[in-house]
């Protein structure tokens, strides 16, 4: 059997699939992408890093009211798609760079902004991922972290860990807000304002996005079917398998001093 890294296995997962997640509705809509267009647009003329950009629509969303984005991914096909959708929308100022999250090809204080949308939970590291953001942002820049939230609750987040995996075998894990609050103060950042929301998942196009194998899906379907109670009802878990997750957004400053030695996690 070949041995593979994470990244590498992403980048063959997500490969594949951009021109499905330029399109998917789920990654291209949102209050969420509103807040970080008025966020740059507060902070006119800045350098912004979407970082694990996936389908662009962060870098997209930002680019009218920044003088310079870095449209970061691990996947040269994802970062095609999003070269081709700035050039057809004449977003000259987005640029495109591959590489992994935990090994940045930018200079200390590269970035006044550095933003990350639903990219973290395929992240092999997320302390080292998050002290590489912290590294290349200025001392006066902010940060932006968006992703799927875990449930505090043993029980749901098992679950939800589950499906996750089982859907795209590049998961690695969604963190409760709690974890991101530890984890960002260890890579060196003061966390800030958080939001919480809860976001439908219409099964079918979800599994169609990453072309999950149908002994994959049977499972996930049968891990819904024998869910006790306490996780239908937080999932809202429907009979065609659709169902609700939880998501988050949390701000956060680079302290004074970096961490001089992320933990694994």
């Amino acid at each position: 059997m070949t041995d593979r890294s994470q990244e590498s296995l992403v980048a063959a997962q997500f490969g594949p699939r951009a021109a499905a997640y330029v399109a998917s509705p789920v990654h291209a809509q949102g209050e969420d992408l509103r807040g970080l267009a008025a966020l740059a647009a507060a902070r006119p003329g800045a350098s912004v890093l979407d970082l694990g950009c996936g389908g662009g629509h962060v870098s997209v969303a930002v680019a009218p009211h920044a003088a310079r984005v870095v449209a970061f991914d691990l996947s040269a096909e994802m970062l095609g798609a999003v070269a081709a959708v700035a050039a057809e929308r004449g977003l000259a100022n987005i640029v495109t760079e591959q590489g992994s999250v935990t090994a940045l090809p930018f200079g200390p204080a590269s970035f006044d902004i550095v933003l990350s949308r639903l990219s973290a939970h395929h992240w092999p590291n997320l302390v080292a991922g998050l002290a590489e953001a912290r590294r290349v942002l200025k001392p006066d820049g902010i940060a932006v972290f968006i992703d799927v939230a875990a449930p505090g609750d043993a029980l749901l987040d098992t679950h939800l860990q589950a499906i996750e995996l089982l859907r795209d075998p590049s998961h690695v894990r969604d963190y409760s807000i709690g974890e991101w609050r530890q984890a960002l103060t260890e890579a060196g950042f003061r966390p800030g304002r958080e939001k919480q929301w809860r976001l439908a998942i219409a099964f079918q196009p979800w599994i169609e996005r990453m072309q999950t194998a149908e002994d994959h899906v049977r499972a996930i379907r049968s891990l819904q079917r024998l869910a006790p109670d306490p996780v239908r009802r937080h999932f809202a878990i429907q009979a065609d398998g659709s169902y609700m997750l939880d998501a988050m957004s949390i701000e956060a400053v680079p302290v004074a001093a970096p961490a001089t030695s992320p933990t694994a996690r």
